[in-house]
């Protein structure tokens, strides 16, 4: 499994309870309303206003208040976008599919969502004010209907996770929906156990610029924090994908017919620059304990117009399978197919799933930008990970298979189909196998890392012109003790 992508909250049993108890009373009458009453655009709201937090050994609490945002008479759409690596974010507010007005700069930084949307007070028994603090909010996130005339459906995207080189994000909370207020990528805090008063407040800079009454836009809470005994989520550092989506299911059978490569739209492959890097020692106990790595995280994304859907079928009694390649027209119809080499077991510790071979490939290049060391990791499970750029035309906002054991099957599996669908990324991870260089007789200076997509063209994409990214990396240090030196790309400035 890959583990870098962060699970998606559930929705406690106790604010899930207490927003339906909600409904059902005072804000029943808001819902019994028609839509031409004057909902206002955006409201804050509390499930419950007593809340029972825990706060674990060695990790804290997860803030987490049960608070949420309802949309009113109309969706609540922001889209973030980049130019370029040197652009800063910029957030545009969008109605009925069209940009309306710009977010006032400093708002959103990033694509985390919006950027300190809330701010929080808590104060002790004794009316001592013991934490204060911003919170971003996601109007990605978990959430549901909360009055019957409300539309059964939501188009926009599950969370706001995002990639360090993400280029366009989509925000957005459907007509007379909730968006929970906590995300997963949000920090502990430190309370102690103990009786407390919240008061969570949207930030004026917000409420301005969505218009949202005072009486909307601030809740007091009740809260318990208590001693908690077992780890809550976020206490792990490497958490999986959701196992809730299940894969596109391949063709029944290898197709027949003809194979051909029908004009019309086709996948376009990109490789964003690497990043994760740092440099780390071989594992103990293996031949590779004395070496020195350079390890990093490499993204392939697809930028469309069409997606990448690739079937495999196994050969009997073999750990290979063939690869097909499917072709669509403008209306989503398939319309053609084509074999694009082989698909493989690959039952390392960190993988056991089936690889698309030549799908990127990584290489060192010196100075002179000359591949002095090439990665052995060249196949890949594919699988949409990571939203790069939601804006791009026919972005799949809900795209399906974000699950590998479903995508990339098992060591059974006789058919699997591999989807990398548009607007959305392939991440591998610097800490799964063959995510790496062997720097140990490497003299220290200036390297670039380099990530080639589709490095043969085994797979048909309407351009190869863009298929490679290049990141600089300054090696120093003694042996068994490297250290590496990671430049920002623009404004990014990830290592």
């Amino acid at each position: 499994m890959k583990a870098h992508r962060l699970g998606r909250a559930v929705l406690a049993a106790a604010g899930a309870a207490g927003l339906v108890a909600l409904a059902a009373t005072g804000a029943s009458a808001a819902a019994a309303r028609s839509a031409t009453t004057g909902e206002p655009p955006l409201k804050l709201v509390a499930g419950s206003i007593d809340v029972t937090l825990e706060n674990t050994q060695d990790y804290g609490v997860d803030l987490d208040l049960g608070t949420h945002l309802v949309a009113g008479n109309a969706p609540v759409e922001v889209r973030a976008t980049r130019a370029s690596y040197s652009s800063q974010v910029v957030a545009t507010q969008y109605v009925k599919g069209k940009p309306v007005r710009q977010l006032p700069k400093g708002l959103v930084t990033d694509f985390a969502g919006l950027g300190k949307f809330l701010h929080i007070t808590v104060t002790d028994a004794n009316g001592k004010k013991v934490l204060e603090k911003d919170q971003t909010v996601c109007l990605n996130g978990d959430g549901s209907r909360t009055r019957p005339d409300a539309p059964a459906t939501s188009p926009y995207p599950d969370d706001c996770a995002a990639n360090p080189f993400t280029q366009g994000a989509v925000w957005g909370l459907q007509t007379g929906w909730s968006a929970r207020t906590y995300g997963n990528s949000a920090d502990p805090v430190q309370l102690a156990a103990g009786k407390y008063k919240a008061i969570v407040t949207v930030n004026k800079a917000y409420r301005d610029f969505f218009k949202i009454p005072a009486g909307e836009s601030s809740v007091q809470l009740n809260l318990t924090v208590q001693k908690g005994e077992t780890c809550v989520r976020g206490c792990v550092a490497a958490k999986s994908l959701s196992a809730g989506h299940a894969a596109p299911r391949p063709n029944a059978a290898r197709p027949t017919g003809k194979a051909s490569v029908p004009k019309g739209p086709k996948p376009d492959l990109r490789a964003v620059p690497a990043w994760g890097i740092e440099v780390a020692p071989g594992d103990e106990g293996t031949p590779d304990a004395g070496k020195d790595f350079l390890q990093f995280s490499a993204t392939v994304w697809n930028a469309g117009p069409s997606p990448l859907v690739l079937d495999g079928f196994r050969r009997q009694g073999k750990d290979l399978m063939d690869a097909y390649q499917y072709f669509y027209d403008t209306h989503g119809k398939q319309v053609g197919y084509q074999t694009t080499g082989t698909m493989e077991w690959d039952g390392r510790e960190g993988h056991h799933h089936w690889h698309f071979t030549d799908f990127a490939r990584y290489s060192l290049l010196n100075a002179k930008q000359s591949e002095v060391v090439r990665s052995q990791k060249e196949a890949f499970c594919l699988a949409a990970t990571d939203a790069i750029d939601y804006t791009v035309k026919n972005a799949n906002w809900h795209s399906g298979n974000t699950d590998l054991h479903t995508a990339c099957g098992d060591h059974g599996s006789l058919s699997v189909r591999e989807v990398l669908d548009v607007g959305s990324g392939d991440t591998y991870v610097q800490t799964l196998p063959g995510q790496s260089f062997d720097i140990t007789n490497l003299p220290n200076g200036t390297y670039y890392v380099q990530v080639t997509a589709n490095p043969e063209h085994r797979l048909y994409e309407s351009s190869t012109k863009n298929n490679v990214a290049l990141r600089q990396v300054v090696l120093g240090g003694t042996a068994h003790h490297r250290t590496v030196k990671v430049p920002a790309v623009g404004v990014i400035n990830v290592p």
